[in-house]
């Protein structure tokens, strides 16, 4: 059933995304100023131009809804607010820092917590995915859906590593061994909600990650709900945005996917 929503909520979280992409490609290949939050965590002035675009409006139009973001200073991230938007200003860093045209900007708005408006802009495929709960998932405007495979040996599946993959290696690597020897193929992105998107849009057919923030996980959560498929945390329990671990499938083979991540914690 579909829930009810301001249509201004869904107009702005893609007037966002739209406008982060033609300031991404705008920069793109230039001098970005790259600085390290990490050993191996990237940011670059784009990173914070997108982000201080978004606050501003979302401000500006909903001044009473909080804003949870991943560069600056996130003042309402541990008081109780009812509405937040959810927004990774550039997901996929390290690629655009690189030069690698594989990155987007993703927004969600929530409600108490849960996600009920999606946007997502891959502005290099000039891709806009979008989802509002009970609405369905939608690429450019026309449905989507998840794939129909129904083992983890028929599946293409993709996944991403944290930024602490140095001192975690050997996990990671038991991780992502166990999925190779038993999968058709297995892809790093190196973008969580394109990875999401993607399985949404029946791409790739189930995706697992953990060490991540509601800003990587949001939006693309719901378009994979929207689209059919199935969500959960590594051990079968409900997933939540807020939580650190996901693991998105078709729902074909959902158990299959958490048993193997389960034999290898």
């Amino acid at each position: 059933m579909l829930v009810s929503h301001p249509p201004a909520w869904l107009d702005t979280a893609i007037e966002i995304v739209q406008r982060a992409g033609t300031i991404q490609l705008h920069h793109f290949g230039q001098d970005l100023q790259v600085a390290k939050k990490g050993t191996i965590d990237l940011v670059t002035k784009v990173d914070f131009e997108v982000e201080r675009m978004g606050r501003a409006l979302i401000a500006a139009r909903f001044p009473d809804h909080a804003v949870l973001a991943e560069e600056l200073e996130n003042e309402f991230a541990k008081t109780p607010a009812r509405h937040r938007w959810v927004f990774d200003p550039l997901d996929g860093t390290v690629n655009y820092a690189h030069g690698v045209p594989i990155f987007c900007s993703s927004l969600a708005v929530e409600v108490e917590g849960r996600p009920e408006v999606a946007a997502v802009f891959d502005p290099t495929r000039r891709e806009l995915f979008t989802a509002e709960r009970g609405g369905g998932a939608r690429l450019n405007g026309a449905p989507i859906g998840v794939s129909d495979s129904t083992c983890v040996l028929d599946a293409m599946l993709v996944t991403g590593f944290p930024y602490d993959i140095h001192e975690t290696v050997d996990e990671m690597m038991g991780l992502f061994g166990a999925m190779v020897a038993r999968a058709r193929a297995v892809r790093r992105l190196g973008s969580a909600a394109l990875d999401l998107c993607y399985v949404a849009a029946g791409r790739f057919d189930g995706f697992w990650e953990e060490r991540l923030h509601p800003w990587d996980m949001s939006a693309g959560s719901l378009l994979v709900e929207e689209a059919g498929g199935c969500l959960s945390r590594f051990d079968g329990t409900p997933f939540n945005t807020h939580g650190d671990q996901i693991v998105a499938t078709n729902g074909r083979f959902h158990d299959e996917m958490v048993n193997i991540l389960t034999r290898q914690a």
